[in-house]
């Protein structure tokens, strides 16, 4: 008997130290809306996907239980040229540098679609708070220098000169920083609210990981406000024309202050968000949410505390946000929006589906807060309602998943057809495991180049999509259309957690 009882106090003293064994506990209450019709689609076993992808994705040391097993370890010295440990954290797309700006935003999305949608997720929970962890533990390490932030390592200009597989890099990883004399307000501001909206994630079963996440958000936020000036000014030489920002930092600032009130609950980023919001472009009319531009999403986001916990100083937000749904719905007297003949959201050609899927990710989030708040849009006076936000992402998502001219998915692995060729080097390539020996620089542009299927499937990964006319040729050398990357993933997470279980597939 006090053998097993002392086994039993052992066991318990370990679950205790083990807060990560709870990170997957107790998922949150949602209102939900099950939809009585059929669908085609399994959402379920493509959100499995979408988070299956980012371990493809992984940079550093491989944990023992990675699903996409012919990856390996890559760039365990990174970090080493300044004296950092920046091991670890993603490589964006199909190349092996870790741009700062864009992992920054795909952790934010990662962590919004969780904390809107994590409580559905079920069993997908836990994998969705890991691939955030990936991302956070790296953005905790290159923002451990007070008013300092590594912003990238790898020299796009030299891998790209490259087709080689991560486990076999020999291009320099040089390392790229942010502080004071060169500030970066907008990467700055991106990796603030990634941490403050990870912090979220955390906050119930690792609450120690959710307060240092917080502390370090706030103060990584400071130091954005304090040193204005765009990285693409003073980093333009490595960081354009890859991930140069466009829009101005002010949309990331707006962005930042409104997950720090979300986070923190101070009323210091609720003044800052009323003294400063007009000035950081709360009311301008620009509609394309992605990695660049965060307008849109602030909006949404600061919507909620309006909505749902009637803060009465975001009552604008409510209407920033109703332009953009009416900006967007085809039928109103302000749609804007443009579409494939095959009905696919177009932006741009390169890289259009991130823009399909934030849209997606944003429209059935509002969804959620009009319904909890018995609001709907007015734009003109055509009434939008939550049903139609909903009914036109999952157009949108399904459109992704193949219901298309092409009938194609453009997520790797899912349904009987999907791209072959991606514009991915460690998919192209032959793994470690198949060819052991290094494949030089140079000597990858041929398997590029060829006609033949990628031999390793990186499951999950949605790619740029096809052109305005619903063309898709599957061509590896087409970046714009074949390639995939962290940023179009992320807010599909929270799409398909919402889709999969309104379905009854969760």
């Amino acid at each position: 008997m006090a053998a097993s009882s002392s086994k039993a106090l052992l066991l318990l003293v370990f679950l205790l130290c083990s807060p990560q064994l709870f990170c997957n506990a107790y998922p949150a209450k949602h209102s939900h809306h099950r939809h009585p019709r059929f669908t085609s689609h399994n959402y379920r076993d493509a959100l499995t996907k979408s988070i299956m992808f980012f371990e493809g994705q992984r940079s550093g040391k491989l944990p023992s239980n990675q699903r996409i097993t012919w990856r390996k370890d890559s760039g365990l010295s990174d970090g080493s040229a300044m004296n950092v440990d920046l091991v670890g954290g993603y490589y964006d797309a199909g190349d092996n540098v870790k741009f700062g700006f864009p992992m920054a935003f795909t952790t934010t999305m990662l962590s919004w679609s969780v904390i809107e949608f994590g409580g559905l997720m079920k069993g997908e929970l836990q994998n969705a708070r890991e691939a955030i962890r990936w991302a956070t533990d790296y953005l905790l390490k290159a923002t451990v220098h007070p008013d300092t932030i590594y912003v990238q390592v790898g020299d796009a200009k030299k891998d790209h000169a490259c087709w080689e597989r991560p486990e076999d890099m020999d291009t320099p990883r040089s390392v790229f920083k942010i502080d004071k004399n060169t500030p970066g307000t907008e990467v700055a501001a991106e990796t603030a609210a990634a941490l403050a909206a990870a912090s979220l994630v955390f906050r119930k079963c690792d609450p120690n990981y959710s307060k240092i996440l917080a502390r370090r958000a706030t103060r990584v936020f400071e130091f954005a406000d304090k040193y204005r000036g765009a990285y693409s000014v003073g980093l333009k030489p490595y960081v354009c024309p890859y991930y140069c920002d466009f829009s101005g930092y002010q949309d990331d600032l707006l962005w930042a202050a409104a997950w720090l009130h979300k986070a923190t609950k101070s009323p210091t980023y609720l003044s800052y968000i009323q003294a400063n919001g007009l000035t950081l472009g709360a009311d301008e009319s620009d509609y394309t949410f992605g990695w660049d531009n965060k307008h849109v999403g602030a909006r949404i986001l600061l919507s909620k505390a309006f909505l749902l916990q009637n803060v009465q100083p975001l009552h604008d937000y409510k209407s920033h946000a109703d332009s953009y749904i009416c900006s967007l719905i085809p039928g109103t007297p302000f749609s804007t929006a443009q579409f494939t003949p095959g009905g696919l959201l177009f932006k741009m050609n390169d890289s259009n589906m991130q823009y399909v899927t934030s849209t997606a990710f944003l429209l059935v989030t509002y969804a959620k807060y009009l319904t909890s708040s018995e609001k709907i849009v007015n734009c003109g006076g055509h009434i939008i309602t939550p049903k139609k936000l909903r009914t036109f992402a999952q157009k949108q998502v399904d459109y992704l998943l193949g219901d298309n001219p092409l009938k194609m998915s453009f997520m790797v692995g899912y349904g009987p057809r999907y791209p072959l060729r991606i514009h991915h080097r460690g998919s192209s390539l032959p793994s470690v495991a198949a060819h052991p020996s290094k494949i030089q620089c140079s000597s990858g542009f041929s398997i590029m180049d060829s006609q033949s299927p990628n031999p390793n499937i990186l499951t999950g990964a949605v790619v740029g999509g096809p052109d305005q006319n619903d063309r898709f040729p599957d061509q590896r050398s087409d970046y714009e259309q074949s390639e995939p990357a962290t940023y179009i993933n992320a807010p599909l997470v929270g799409a398909l957690a919402y889709l999969a279980h309104s379905f009854g597939q969760l």
